[in-house]
């Protein structure tokens, strides 16, 4: 968050009289037709400056310094209206003139100092304006309060927090009840991570005048860096009162994001972009949220345009390449990733989700040599020793994915997934009262786990312990109903407890599960081959291998719509309507 002010921005105009003074060379010589000429533009200039006609105060003041190059008043006024119109490299050069000339120009100082301010330059705009406060100190009256505001705004870039924060906190002090001043001086302090003092003046602020966005605004993000409750109601707030205000609207979504609540944030984001589509910020932040959404189809473009964008910005190439993995894309994330660990070679999620790629692309030696220099940068991180536990497990390297997974579980053992994978490992090793601990240890913390359940029934099964692998099995089943493999293993278990019967039942079940799969898998195939052709224009090739289709699996959704759309073009509307009719019935009908 760039803290800005609730304050004006304010560029000072002064000029020193509505005459051009001119030299006593000039004044005993007579004056000249171009200087007299000079004159009658510095009073016409000065009097469209009084009616806010910069561009012709402008042309005057220009005409000016052209025909009296000396006179320094000519170079201050051109200098002023240059500021005021924004311009102030050229604002620079004829105030600088104008002090080479007269140095005690307290006009041209000012504006000068407020140029450097405004043009980015605060090292040469603080010492002007220390001489302005000078002066007017001694002349016994405080330095403008707009001009103490650009003071300040001078001395915080140029780091110098405490001799700004005791400016601000004066002229607080001079005007009270201003919530702008209160608003300046709160993000000063937010500026130096005091959110305790922070939060004070911003509360001050939303006291004093309840209806500024902005207050809410900074309160919010106060309360949110000292995590406290009650941020996003200000954040909301600030968004209730200035639902077109870019800042804020990012801000809020990036808020309601961080939270966990990218249902919430997507759309205010959205807006945000809409609002400033040059924003970088909240392009990012709606691709993050798009992609923790699974909404990757958005996400992915606005990731690019960021990372493109911003070259240098590695966490957002480290985003983008793992949407690119999620969309299984690893082949365009791979070379992305790299170059994000050759930029940030002490990043470990860098390394992490790279191996991530490498292994989507099968490459398992590539992947275990990332996830072992992630673990150097954090060896105590549980999800890369599960990650290079896993990683070794495909490489059917069992003794070295066990002591990593192993690793992971003592790090974090609340995490079901290590217990799991060991569980697996070890019943294929043939430790099989260890894998019935893992499970069991891994069902207690995710019981919602069909596999999980059918492999501890098998590894009942093999300790023997009959009673409990009928439990496991009969629990995958409801999980996983179907699934044939737990009813041939329950069959076996039964078989082992001498219920013939009721094992040839679970046999029968499982054929038929079989059967039903395999027609289901017809299904999907003789679909795809009909979708191919009616891409191709083949409508009755693609008619036929749909009907076969719904033949295999009559239940098949895919195969009816399908359908539909090719009896569409065929020009058969009440076929097509009687195939998304079926459709919508499988829709709403609870698999058997």
């Amino acid at each position: 968050m760039q803290w800005s002010s609730a304050s004006i921005r304010f560029a000072a105009v002064a000029l020193l009289g509505y005459g051009l003074v001119l030299s006593p060379v000039g004044a005993a010589q007579g004056a000249s037709a171009d200087l007299k000429q000079a004159d009658a533009d510095y009073r016409a200039g000065s009097a469209a400056l009084s009616r806010n006609d910069l561009n012709t105060a402008l042309a005057k003041f220009q005409n000016v310094v052209r025909l009296a190059p000396t006179a320094e008043q000519g170079h201050s006024a051109l200098g002023a209206v240059l500021l005021r119109m924004g311009r102030t490299t050229e604002s620079i050069r004829e105030l600088e003139k104008a002090l080479a000339a007269k140095p005690s120009d307290s006009s041209a100082q000012m504006n000068l100092a407020l140029a450097f301010e405004q043009s980015g330059q605060p090292a040469k705009a603080v010492p002007l304006f220390a001489k302005l406060e000078a002066t007017a100190k001694a002349s016994g009256h405080p330095l403008a309060l707009p001009l103490t505001t650009s003071y300040v705004h001078a001395l915080t870039a140029n780091g110098q927090f405490h001799e700004a924060t005791l400016l601000m906190e004066k002229a607080v002090e001079e005007n009270p009840g201003s919530p702008e001043l209160e608003d300046e001086l709160g993000s000063l302090f937010a500026k130096q991570l005091d959110w305790p003092d922070a939060e004070k003046a911003f509360d001050s602020v939303v006291k004093a005048k309840p209806g500024l966005a902005i207050g809410h605004l900074h309160l919010g993000l106060a309360l949110q860096a000292e995590d406290k409750a009650g941020f996003l109601d200000e954040l909301a707030k600030a968004y209730e009162l200035s639902p077109a205000n870019a800042v804020v609207v990012e801000e809020f979504g990036a808020a309601l994001a961080r939270s966990g609540q990218d249902e919430r944030a997507v759309p205010v984001l959205r807006e945000a972009v809409r609002l400033d589509a040059r924003s970088i910020a909240s392009q990012y932040q709606l691709g993050l949220a798009l992609q923790r959404a699974g909404l990757l189809d958005e996400a992915i473009p606005l990731l690019k345009r960021v990372a493109a964008s911003s070259p240098e910005n590695v966490e957002a190439e480290i985003n983008l390449g793992m949407a690119l993995c999620q969309a299984q894309d690893a082949k365009d994330a791979v070379p992305m990733l790299q170059n994000a660990v050759k930029s940030a070679p002490e990043n470990p999620t860098a390394h992490q989700d790279l191996a991530a790629a490498y292994i989507q692309l099968n490459q398992l030696d590539d992947a275990v040599v990332q996830l072992r220099a992630a673990l150097k940068l954090s060896p105590d991180a549980p999800q890369l020793h599960y990650n290079l536990g896993l990683a070794l497990k495909m490489k059917d390297d069992a003794a070295g994915a066990i002591p990593e997974l192993e690793t992971a579980q003592s790090i974090n053992p609340n995490a079901p997934e290590p217990a799991y994978v060991l569980g697996v490992l070890y019943m294929q090793v043939g430790r099989y009262a260890d894998a019935a601990k893992e499970l069991k240890t891994s069902l207690q913390l995710h019981s919602e786990n069909g596999d999980g359940w059918a492999t501890l029934g098998s590894v009942y099964n093999k300790l023997d312990q009959l009673p409990e692998a009928v439990a496991a099995l009969r629990e995958a089943i409801r999980q996983l109903p179907e699934q044939p493999d737990p009813h041939l293993t329950l069959a076996s278990v039964l078989t082992k407890q001498n219920q013939a019967a009721e094992a040839t039942l679970e046999r029968r079940k499982a054929s038929d599960l079989m059967r039903s799969n395999m027609n289901h898998q017809r299904a999907e195939v003789a679909t795809n081959t009909a979708n191919s052709q009616f891409k191709k224009g083949n409508l009755d090739d693609a008619v036929s291998e749909l009907r076969e289709a719904i033949s295999y699996d009559s239940n098949y959704r895919e195969a009816h719509l399908s359908l539909a759309n090719v009896l569409d073009r065929q020009g058969k509307p009440l076929e097509a309507a009687a195939e998304r009719q079926k459709a919508e019935q499988l829709k709403s009908t609870p698999p058997q």
